[in-house]
């Protein structure tokens, strides 16, 4: 072990990693139908997963947001009823594995989890079509548990634009704004992910609490609408937010980009949905892959990142979100859960202090939904929830 990677895991036993998202309960999904006996991840499941116990323990990872994520393809009472299913696989995750996971709903809960050498175990709902348009909804997800609401996935919906489809609104319709006010009464972190920057903009004009991006890096790396312009980064000092660089080579690498278009194009015309991950998609990628070699991203194509989004946003604004089983590849030395210790000793190669390491791996994250829980105590305590509907205040 070289000496930056053994002072990463020192640095990690202290100052664990909180990755902001993790597709995991999407993954046995697809892959099992959630029968966790098929996949017991307290054993070794690199055959099939990028997330297991002894792989998220080796990573020195103490909180994961796991996202309870519904595909765009279900709409209305399906998209609820698969976000009830996904919340549902996390609690008996979390009851299956108590010595490992522990259930967390505040930053309290997260520094307990890690104080008794636990994994906090948060949710987030990735895709804002999954209330249904329907405030209420929003507003159960978070008494079960969901901490961050991405307010779109990877299609523009009816009352927000998305960053990979046509937009419809300029950013957020009027019930969209009303969207991140009950989020922020509520005390239920507003995800700028997947969005368009007109409505990471419109969200960061309307929101009281401060923001994350659970999953995004940094545009001017690579030109990515996934990614985060540097003046939507520029605003996060004054709103207190995180954005947390995620490791899809297609949102970190320029070269990937066209590579996995390509790709996902492949698997339309063979009848697979591009994000399909169960095994006869990924053997049709492989295929693919061995006539037309992939682009490799790395270690230092992360911290490459990292290094922007830290001199644009500042120290006290990044994280990190890998989106582990949320993607079929992952950059060299990242390939699972347990590759954190090699990005932390990159940066400490780079001469990034020990000091900014805990800011990025924990303190950040728990300092944001900190601050949101109090923002929400104060507007909770001067106004009741909202009873508005998208009929009213958009008029559709």
């Amino acid at each position: 072990m070289s000496d930056a990677l053994e002072r990463a895991v020192e640095l990690l036993a202290e100052h664990p990693v909180v990755d902001g998202h993790n597709d995991l309960p999407w993954a046995l999904r697809q892959q099992v139908r959630y029968d966790l006996d098929r996949r017991d991840i307290a054993t070794d499941q690199s055959a099939h997963l990028h997330t297991d116990l002894p792989r998220l323990r080796a990573g020195g990872v103490g909180a994961q947001f796991w996202s309870v994520y519904v595909r765009t393809d279900l709409a209305g009472d399906s998209a609820v009823s698969a976000c009830l299913e996904q919340i549902d696989v996390v609690a008996r995750l979390i009851a299956r594995y108590p010595r490992d996971l522990r259930r967390a709903l505040t930053a309290d809960d997260m520094e307990a989890a890690r104080a008794e050498g636990g994994i906090a175990s948060l949710m987030g709902a990735e895709g804002g079509h999954s209330i249904n348009n329907s405030l209420g909804t929003l507003r159960a997800f978070h008494r079960l548990g969901v901490r961050y609401m991405t307010l779109t996935h990877n299609d523009t919906i009816d009352w927000a634009d998305s960053a990979t489809d046509d937009p419809r609104h300029d950013g957020l319709s009027a019930f969209g704004e009303e969207v991140v006010r009950e989020m922020n009464r509520a005390g239920m972190l507003v995800d700028l992910s997947h969005v368009a920057p007109s409505t990471m903009r419109d969200a960061l004009r309307v929101t009281e609490a401060p923001v994350i991006f659970s999953h995004s890096s940094a545009r001017a790396v690579c030109d990515h609408p996934r990614n985060i312009p540097d003046d939507v980064l520029e605003k996060l000092p004054a709103n207190g937010g995180v954005a947390m660089a995620t490791f899809v080579p297609s949102f970190v690498l320029p070269e990937a980009v066209t590579w996995t278009r390509r790709a996902g194009e492949n698997l339309r015309a063979h009848g697979f949905h591009p994000l399909d991950h169960t095994e006869p998609a990924m053997r049709l990628l492989e295929a693919f892959e061995a006539e037309h070699p992939r682009p490799r991203a790395t270690v230092s194509t992360v911290a490459d990142h990292l290094d922007h989004m830290r001199e644009v946003a500042g120290i006290d604004h990044i994280g990190i979100g890998g989106d582990y089983d949320g993607t079929a590849f992952l950059p060299d030395g990242l390939d699972s859960v347990a590759g954190y210790p090699r990005l932390i000793a990159e940066l400490l190669e780079r001469r990034w202090s020990p000091a900014e390491l805990a800011r990025l791996t924990w303190h950040n994250a728990v300092r944001v939904l900190r601050d949101a829980e109090a923002v929400a105590r104060d507007l909770s305590s001067r106004r009741g929830p909202s009873l508005a509907t998208i009929e009213e205040l958009d008029g559709s």
